[in-house]
């Protein structure tokens, strides 16, 4: 999927692709050596009270904790900007949070200042807990480029080291929670596809933005790229 398509195209408002859920009746997925969690952006900036706030973000910290403790292997990502990065509209005189501008990588979805490096705003939501957590990525940490995967920066060239890293521990299936189902937690699973990896988006452990009909369209295309879409329910926990 090209990401300027993707920023372009997320007013088309696209119904919502089948239901949630994509395990057979009665199966249930015990995650083992071979799958690791990955948990996007649960931060202050993203939850109620913070910079860019997802309608009920802080409600899915303690599903997340849960599905964690299920996991051997879970990377943790997190937003963490310069100060005048150039997403934030305040970088770009006369431009408004959601307008978009022309870069040299494509269209850019212009957001309030959000989650500067080293700010409380930045930092991981309280109550999260995930101590063996093996990896922290760090993304949108280039001033002159976003980034929205956990794979890579939003040229779609510039790589986190993540894909590397799950290789050279043997995983073959992703698993994603966090926020926003519709843009890091999408672009991250349709990453994950193309690297090789087997993908679940796990739909009630997200919140989206819907920003103009993204959320729909960003299952659309997950599903088309063979993202698998399933509940926490699927999940065999002990």
């Amino acid at each position: 999927m090209s990401r300027r398509r993707f920023l372009m195209t997320i007013g088309t408002g696209l119904a919502l692709a089948g239901p949630a859920g994509a395990i057979a009746q009665g199966a249930r997925i015990k995650p083992g050596p071979g799958d690791a969690l990955i948990v996007v952006d649960m931060q202050n900036c993203f939850v109620p009270g913070g910079t860019l706030p997802v309608a009920g973000g802080d409600q899915i910290v303690p599903l997340v904790n849960g599905l964690a403790r299920a996991f051997e292997n879970v990377v943790i990502t997190m937003d963490w900007h310069t100060p005048g990065h150039v997403s934030f509209a305040s970088s770009h005189a006369g431009k408004k949070p959601f307008e978009t501008v022309s870069l040299p990588y494509g269209t850019q979805v212009l957001w309030p200042d959000h989650c500067i490096q080293g700010t409380k705003d930045a930092e991981l939501v309280p109550g999260l807990q995930i101590p063996h957590a093996h990896l922290v990525i760090r993304k949108g940490h280039r001033r002159h480029i976003d980034s929205y995967s956990a794979f890579y920066e939003a040229d779609g060239k510039t790589p986190t080291g993540l894909t590397g890293y799950l290789r050279e521990r043997g995983i073959q299936q992703t698993f994603f929670v966090g926020l926003a189902t519709d843009f890091c937690v999408a672009w991250s699973a349709l990453d994950a596809r193309k690297a090789g990896f087997a993908a679940y988006v796990i739909e009630d452990a997200t919140r989206g933005i819907d920003a103009g009909g993204s959320l729909g369209k960003a299952w659309h295309d997950m599903t088309g790229a063979g993202v698998k879409r399933i509940m926490s329910s699927d999940i065999e926990r002990s």
